[in-house]
């Protein structure tokens, strides 16, 4: 028959026991405090809002890296960024700007 006096309790079990009223005396001083479980709701939505921005950027950071191994590796795809991004023309080419008719007052 085990031996139940105060001081004989196996180790591990008395740290179980412990562990359980710090965790109750924990969760009771969370219910108490509102601020507390607020606090925390806030915390795991920003943690929620912040997973989501890494998430769109590392998409965007895969795109650049994308678009730098085609400048990189096709000529055909830097002269059209040259044009399109850096309004760069070769010589002979001829130009035409074309207005907005709508952005003039009449």
């Amino acid at each position: 028959m085990p031996d139940f006096r105060l001081g004989t309790m196996p180790m591990n079990r008395s740290r179980a026991i412990l562990l359980s009223v710090v965790a109750a005396l924990a969760a009771v001083g969370l219910a108490v405090d509102p601020q507390g479980l607020r606090h925390a709701r806030t915390l795991r939505e920003d943690v929620a809002r912040i997973e989501g921005e890494n998430a769109r950027l590392r998409e965007a950071n895969e795109k650049l890296r994308l678009e730098l191994r085609r400048l990189a590796d096709d000529p055909a795809a830097l002269e059209r960024a040259a044009r399109e991004e850096l309004g760069l023309v070769r010589p002979g080419d001829v130009v035409f700007r074309l207005e907005d008719h709508e952005d003039r007052a009449p």
